[in-house]
């Protein structure tokens, strides 16, 4: 799973969005192809395991977690430890994986309807927090010392549309294998 990657196995997007309203339109396009995925699922098979011992619903709450720290942490400055409520040592000694385990933990035991729910809510404050930026503003550096001067927007795009695409392959691999 990743994080805050910029990048994805198969992505059909290879350049950033050009203005707003193109990132907007990525969003909404790779939200409603993740939304088609879902539909074609039932709560059991949302909650079998895939080899690796993730569910569907670990993986939409995965993305739920990660929607959420773009928010906070990325658009509203917050620290990522306070925005994924894990003390400060902690979340500095985790690499990626272990970080996503954790996460894991916390979120399996829930059911698929309150994951599902606390997503749609997730998307909807990203596409709120979204609108009050301007373009000029996502592009602007994430973080003042970082040497590559990498925009904000690739922060949003790592846990937007570049995150649900990743997300709706594994469904449909698992709806694809599911048939067989």
């Amino acid at each position: 799973m990743t994080t805050e990657t910029n990048h994805i196995q198969q992505n059909e997007y290879a350049e950033m969005p050009s203005n707003k309203a193109e990132l907007m339109a990525r969003i909404q396009h790779e939200w409603h192809a993740l939304q088609q995925a879902i539909a074609q699922l039932n709560p059991t098979q949302m909650n079998e395991l895939d080899p690796g011992g993730w569910s569907i619903k670990d993986n939409l709450a995965h993305l739920t977690v990660w929607e959420t720290v773009m928010r906070l942490s990325h658009l509203q400055n917050r620290p990522t430890y306070e925005t994924l409520q894990i003390d400060r040592q902690t979340f500095e000694r985790l690499d990626e994986d272990e970080l996503n385990q954790v996460l894991f933990q916390r979120h399996h035991p829930r059911s698929v309807a309150d994951v599902l729910a606390e997503l749609e809510r997730t998307h909807a404050q990203v596409l709120t927090d979204l609108e009050k930026l301007s373009y000029n503003e996502l592009m602007q550096p994430r973080y003042p010392d970082d040497p590559e001067a990498r925009p904000l927007l690739g922060w949003v795009i790592g846990n937007t549309y570049e995150h649900y695409q990743e997300h709706r392959i594994t469904i449909q691999k698992f709806l694809k294998q599911s048939k067989s």
